[in-house]
């Protein structure tokens, strides 16, 4: 076996590691777009990152509102699943060890929680822990147009290193599918993490 293949072979073994002690928190909010965060948690489940699951109550009547899914699958796709209700569950405690967390659909009324430190939920809670453990937290901010109480919290968590990522496509690539469009923002959330995927093609790539 020459140098070049062991190499490979390395960093796969390294990718496949990586993923498998990951640890990431879940977070999906009742605004549309649920199906964002359904199809991250297939992606993760595919590729053996270990997930802890958050749905607000509203987060729960919006998948079968918006999608061909139910509440068990949702549930089925993650490691663990949180009750909203419970706030002395584990991810409310920075001793808690994971890699971070990824709010997805994000609604402003969560964003606004989080920015001002008012953890009402288990999910703004996951969050404040988030970021006061100086953890890697993206919010997929899900509301359009934004008025200007928006835009200050969005600015005042940037500061702080939190990364608002609105559900926004791209069309170089011709996306010819709604699920290419999902694909693309499930992927740009992944790369945040390090973690490898085909979901989308890359500017510049053939």
């Amino acid at each position: 076996m020459n140098l070049k293949r062991k190499f490979s072979y390395s960093v796969i073994f390294c990718k496949i590691w990586f993923n498998k002690y990951m640890k990431l928190v879940i977070g999906i909010t009742g605004s549309t777009g649920v199906i964002d965060g359904i199809r991250l948690l297939e992606v993760l489940k595919e590729k053996g990152i270990e997930t802890n699951l958050v749905m607000s109550e509203w987060a729960k009547k919006c998948v079968p509102m918006e999608t061909k899914h139910d509440i068990a699958y949702v549930e089925s796709l993650a490691t663990e699943v949180t009750d909203e209700n419970n706030m002395a569950a584990n991810v409310s405690s920075g001793t808690h060890k994971t890699d971070g967390m990824i709010v997805i659909p994000c609604t402003m009324k969560t964003l606004s929680s989080i920015a001002n430190g008012y953890d009402e939920t288990l999910v703004a809670r996951a969050a404040g822990v988030t970021l006061k453990e100086v953890r890697k937290l993206i919010l997929v901010a899900r509301e359009t147009p934004l008025t200007a109480i928006n835009l200050e919290n969005m600015l005042k968590l940037a500061r702080l290193d939190v990364v608002i990522m609105p559900p926004v496509t791209e069309f170089y690539t011709n996306p010819t599918s709604i699920d290419a469009m999902i694909d693309h923002i499930v992927g740009k959330c992944l790369d945040q993490f390090d973690i490898d995927h085909d979901l989308f093609t890359r500017w510049g790539s053939k």
